[in-house]
């Protein structure tokens, strides 16, 4: 039988309490996830028939501790060192009876995170081990086989084996980190790099998710909260931004009524109520420009120049390729297409397909069309997702003589 969804929001939402009560009382953090995940597929086999038990993530503790003990007996007994079994004895002796803690979330998104680890290592891990995704979903997820995903998980687990589990002296210098792989998380499945669509909701979803678990566990640090706000007002938008056959349907054509309100209200509360603490960081600064997007009516209601100079604060905290193409783009709203495309003059093709894809853009409102097809080409061309190069090759199509 398969789990029911409400199952499976059960299992994701206890699956990193669970593992880290066990790294905390065993270590062994590969050992130990595996575990979990048996515990997880024996509730989701058991649970929709026989239905949830009293205390759900005590059952899985209780199932997860059995199977980690049993592998690791059976592990000592094949290499016979009687002594580790010993030191195994002790440490679960002493840590028994604590009971797992709400911030075994936070903690495990700090050991996933670990600076040791790549990028695409950590969203990996995280994925894996905090959000309860199988290897085969990430490796969906990502477009890649799963025998390569599981490698790179792997690798990870091996790379943080020994790290003690819990949160670092220097978490707070770790923070940023968590928060750049929940964001990047978040980015793919708003918007897939590559494959037949163009949003992959599972992905967005969990994003979101595990940034509201920090947030409960963090719930003054303003950076988290504009996250979080960030992700929300992005968010709202996803119903409108495809049409009925999976097509991109750009941010001025969509069709705002539906635009999800309860989300955009959350979202403007969260980034309004940091904002107001007047420790404005990159997340919350992003959040706010979403905002502004997300509040107007129509697009001709747009304020662009409150947006404008949002970036402007946004690329003296973050002067990156993208926070200055986004600039650009604001730029040409405000003072015309001729002054926007000044500004991509200074940025450099590391951009893919996305400097091109603007440049097309402006190029075409400043009524340059024969240019502003073959830069919409020359985008198409680049990026590996198929909505955006149909979205493209179609805006090049109708400047064709």
């Amino acid at each position: 039988m398969r789990p029911t969804s409400e199952t499976e929001d059960l299992l994701r939402q206890h699956a990193p309490q669970v593992l880290g009560a066990l790294v905390r009382r065993y270590g062994h953090f590969d050992a130990a996830e595996d575990a979990v995940q048996e515990a997880l597929l024996a509730a989701a086999g058991q649970w929709p028939s026989a239905g949830v038990p009293d205390n759900p993530r005590g059952w899985l503790i209780k199932v997860a501790s059995r199977r980690l003990t049993d592998a690791l007996r059976a592990e000592e007994a094949r290499r016979a060192r009687e002594e580790k079994a010993a030191a195994l004895s002790l440490r679960v002796t002493a840590v028994a009876d604590r009971a797992p803690r709400e911030d075994d979330t936070l903690s495990l998104l700090f050991l996933c995170c670990h600076p040791q680890l790549t990028p695409s290592a950590q969203i990996a891990l995280t994925l894996r081990a905090v959000g309860g995704l199988t290897t085969a979903e990430i490796a969906r997820a990502y477009l890649v086989p799963e025998a390569t995903m599981a490698q790179r998980v792997s690798r990870a687990k091996q790379k943080v084996r020994g790290v003690g589990f819990g949160r670092p002296d220097n978490w707070e210098e770790r923070l940023p980190a968590v928060l750049h792989t929940l964001y990047l998380i978040f980015n793919e499945g708003h918007t897939a790099t590559s494959g037949p669509v163009l949003q992959r909701r599972d992905l967005a979803g969990e994003a979101i998710r595990l940034t509201r678990a920090v947030h409960r566990l963090l719930p003054d640090d303003c950076e988290i909260a504009g996250l979080l706000a960030l992700m929300l007002l992005t968010d709202a938008r996803r119903d409108a931004r495809t049409g009925p056959d999976g097509d991109l349907v750009p941010l001025d054509e969509q069709d705002r009524a539906r635009w999800d309100r309860a989300a955009i209200g959350e979202g403007v509360a969260l980034v309004t109520r940091a904002l107001a603490r007047r420790r404005a960081g990159p997340y919350q600064i992003r959040a706010a420009i979403a905002a502004v997007h997300d509040e107007a009516p129509s697009p001709e209601a747009t304020d662009w120049r409150e947006i404008l100079g949002l970036y402007d604060v946004l690329v003296r905290l973050v002067p990156g390729p993208v926070e200055r193409l986004n600039r650009a783009v604001a730029v040409a709203m405000v003072r015309g297409p001729q002054a926007g495309l000044a500004e991509l003059d200074s940025l450099t093709d590391d951009l893919g397909h996305r400097l091109d894809a603007v440049r097309g853009h402006l190029l075409e409102r400043a009524g340059a069309y024969e240019e502003a097809r073959a830069a919409y080409e020359s985008a198409a061309g680049k990026t590996l997702s198929l909505p955006e190069q149909r979205y493209l090759q179609g805006r090049a199509a109708r400047l064709r003589p």
